[in-house]
């Protein structure tokens, strides 16, 4: 039982933007995002899940997509790992000692982008999914994107000529590993995202998540930094 005065969870509150896409050959897109997390995370605030504008490309920057989405959410929990999607957490591994991105499972982030075909209908242009960042401050991620294929040719003609393209019923697949070693898929498209993390009560509960002196150069001593001929 936790010492009288002191904290029982921790907390984990994130903002930022889905920045922008790249997706060569595609324009008028928009994205859907939401969150999935184990049964040790509860949501206290913010929004679980978001669709935001169709963008669409600039004379300024003909290869990107700019949605500078919004996103915003606050997570309670008393174990860092409570993802049932990542295997790495090790239970023995002993309160106080710094957590790594191999100790550690957190909430992730699913984004999907949709934009319309030849003949107008709205269908996937790309899945992806990434761990939000545990570090507190400024993060930016980018995410490899991918769509499901058909197995065949015939498929293939028939879901282009009809507009139903393979895609996914339930987004927050992506981000399980159960059944993806028989789903067919292709690399489509990028997505940036950037995190501000600030976390509250983890040392009091023994975990550490401060960056280390090789993830921070400012806090290397500037005479380490000088190259020596």
């Amino acid at each position: 039982m936790a010492a009288a005065g002191s904290p029982g969870v921790f907390l984990l509150a994130v903002n930022g933007q889905i920045e922008s896409g790249q997706f060569p050959g595609f324009d008028d897109l928009y994205c859907k995002f939401c969150f999935v997390y184990g049964q040790d995370w509860v949501p206290t605030a913010g929004l679980e899940e978001g669709i935001s504008q169709i963008t669409s490309k600039s004379d300024v920057a003909p290869t990107t997509l700019v949605w500078n989405f919004p996103i915003d959410i606050t997570f309670k929990s008393t174990n860092p790992s409570g993802c049932e999607c990542w295997g790495w957490w090790d239970p023995a591994r002993r309160p106080g000692t710094r957590l790594t991105h191999t100790s550690f499972a957190g909430p992730q982030i699913v984004v999907s982008v949709y934009g319309p075909d030849f003949f107008g209908n709205d269908v996937v242009r790309g899945y992806g999914a990434v761990h939000v960042p545990f570090t507190p401050g400024r993060h930016t991620r980018t995410i490899a994107m991918f769509v499901p294929e058909s197995t065949s040719r015939l498929q293939k003609f028939t879901s282009w000529f009809t507009g139903r393209r393979p895609e996914f019923t339930d987004p927050k697949v992506v981000a399980q590993g159960e059944g993806r070693e028989v789903t067919r898929v292709r690399s489509q498209g990028f997505v940036t995202i950037s995190f501000n993390v600030v976390t509250k009560d983890m040392k009091k509960l023994g975990y550490d998540v401060s960056p280390s002196d090789m993830q921070n150069p400012s806090l290397v001593p500037v005479t380490e930094g000088i190259h020596k001929y």
